[in-house]
């Protein structure tokens, strides 16, 4: 798929006819959305707009198109599928009968251009967040969807050590580090053909054989985050992850309730004691009005308790 590729599309104007690639040629576009196999959504610059309309055999062409090279497959009996494009792209697909009313498609885009931590936070706030990583502290990145949880985590690597092994572990392969020694893993679905399902659960124990200094875990929501905890709290100082949160204290009390479910012999203290001592510091990320995202706040997290350090943007006190 062509990344560099959507000229701004007359409002009004039929689609019908024209391939949904093109819908890629402006470069301000950072996703694309189809919805019920016909009506185009975009987000540009932060805002999302409806473009026009394109034909659900054409949707369902886009998706057949764009997976084949990949080798995975679309139908009644896997009618859902998570992709990395050639580009490092993300395709999300769905087809009936899960989709009612049509085929549905979002494509996350991948950008060219570098995302640094002063697109998020003011200077203060940067040197904090750099400061975290210069640290080894173990952080974790909260925040809704598309808020830039993975976007600033791949910016908090730029600052990791040049002589670190940095070990990452994603379902879909988003992360673009520029560092030497990186190891990259993703998992794998199960598939109709017969390929076993390979979790982030089980890359994560793969991950600790094969000696990093850090690791850094695109996102955690299951049985993976007490293997996580387990290995920032031996040895793995300075390694990182996301969380869908609706704030740092949020994200806090959902690790510990994932922990719960799969450390069911464990009582909350045991859990809140473990969890306090792996993670050092939640970075919670949020949306402006404009689109444009920020680091809101920056949660110290311990033994000893929550101290706040950053609140809507704003230093509340100094770390050291």
């Amino acid at each position: 798929m062509n990344r560099v590729a959507l000229a701004r599309i007359p409002s009004g104007s039929s689609l019908s006819s024209r391939r949904i690639e093109e819908f890629f040629k402006d470069e301000t576009v950072s996703e694309v959305m189809i919805n019920g196999g016909s009506e185009v959504w975009v987000e540009r610059n932060g805002r999302l707009e409806h473009v026009d309309t394109v034909s659900q055999t054409e949707t369902r062409s886009f998706i057949e198109r764009t997976l084949l090279p990949l080798g995975r497959r679309i139908d009644i009996t896997a009618p859902v599928v998570d992709a990395r494009l050639g580009d490092g792209s993300r395709m999300c697909a769905v087809i009936e009968p899960i989709a009612i009313d049509g085929p549905c498609v979002s494509v996350r885009r991948f950008s060219a251009k570098r995302i640094t931590i002063s697109d998020f936070a003011c200077q203060q706030v940067a040197e904090i967040l750099q400061q975290l990583v210069f640290d080894r502290r173990n952080v974790l990145i909260s925040g809704a969807a598309s808020a830039g949880k993975t976007t600033l985590l791949n910016s908090l690597c730029d600052f990791l050590g040049t002589n670190d092994r940095i070990v990452t572990i994603e379902d879909i392969a988003e992360l673009q580090l520029s560092h030497r020694n990186v190891v990259r893993l993703e998992a794998r679905p199960s598939s109709p053909d017969g390929n076993l399902e390979i979790s982030t659960k089980t890359l994560v124990r793969t991950a600790l054989r094969l000696r990093p200094d850090r690791l850094i875990i695109g996102e955690v929501r299951g049985a993976e985050t007490l293997d996580m905890l387990s290995a920032m709290n031996t040895g793995h100082d300075g390694s990182m992850s996301t969380i869908h949160a609706n704030s740092a204290r949020d994200a806090l009390r959902r690790v510990e309730s994932l922990v719960l479910q799969h450390a069911a012999n464990w009582s909350r203290e045991i859990v809140q004691d473990h969890v306090a001592s792996s993670i050092n510091a939640i970075v919670h990320v949020a949306r402006n009005i404009d689109g444009s995202r920020f680091v809101k706040e920056v949660l110290l997290v311990s033994r000893e308790g929550l101290n706040e350090v950053v609140l809507d943007g704003r230093v509340l006190r100094e770390v050291w």
